[in-house]
């Protein structure tokens, strides 16, 4: 089962990155495989009461990749983290299956408590580089989290946000695509820009019409 596991996720990113040339270098220079394959021996340790064994273990990766998952994170199947270094995954933390996450990307906790504090990502999900993704918040399917944003608040299925905090922006085309770093590649503002820029033209046009006004009554 692990070596199928490993095998479609090889597969996975040979389809999705265009630098991979062949399968035999995935599994030699790709960090993000290396940190998922080590999180299984970890998450296998930390599921059988052998907690100090598992986080040794998630240690031990970090020091390897420089990417720490916490051996009580789930993670999905076909996960890419690509490049990868500076990610964090916490312990409570919930990944779908075919998620794309770029380097220094944090799904991280807001609260002390125990319990649920980390998001639940769901299926198809990308996540730009520098995204933080803070507290328990659901990501739902098919959602894009551009590079650099913070989530704090829940994001609906199929929908790109951007921004600090993050805000919800329109796609440019409605069928599924892979959106690189999670942003469209056509052009994205930040929706307070995209709202300033609304009001600029609505203030041109309202000047228009009064110079027009005021021809109007010289006349």
């Amino acid at each position: 089962m692990a070596l199928m596991f490993l095998t479609e996720t090889i597969q996975a990113y040979r389809e999705r990155d265009p630098a991979a040339r062949s399968r035999l270098e995935v599994l030699l220079c790709y960090p993000g495989l290396h940190a998922t394959a080590i999180h299984g021996v970890s998450s296998f340790f930390w599921r059988h009461g052998w907690t100090v064994l598992g986080r040794f273990v998630s240690h031990i990766g970090r020091f390897l990749t420089g990417i720490e998952i916490h051996p009580g994170a789930k993670l999905g199947r076909r996960l890419i983290i690509d490049h990868g270094m500076g990610v964090v995954i916490g312990e409570t933390a919930r990944l779908g299956d075919d998620v794309y996450i770029y380097h220094q990307v944090t799904l991280g906790g807001t609260s002390s408590e125990q319990g649920k504090r980390h998001p639940t990502v769901g299926d198809n999900v990308i996540i730009g580089a520098g995204a933080k993704v803070l507290g328990a918040i659901e990501i739902g399917d098919g959602a894009r989290i551009g590079a650099n944003a913070v989530v704090v608040a829940a994001v609906p299925a199929g929908t790109t946000v951007v921004g600090i905090p993050a805000r919800p922006v329109e796609r440019a085309e409605s069928k599924p695509r892979f959106d690189a770093y999670g942003t469209p590649c056509d052009p994205c503002l930040d929706p307070l820009l995209h709202e300033i820029d609304l009001l600029r033209r609505e203030l041109t046009e309202l000047d228009a019409r009064i110079t027009e006004l005021t021809r109007a009554r010289t006349f």
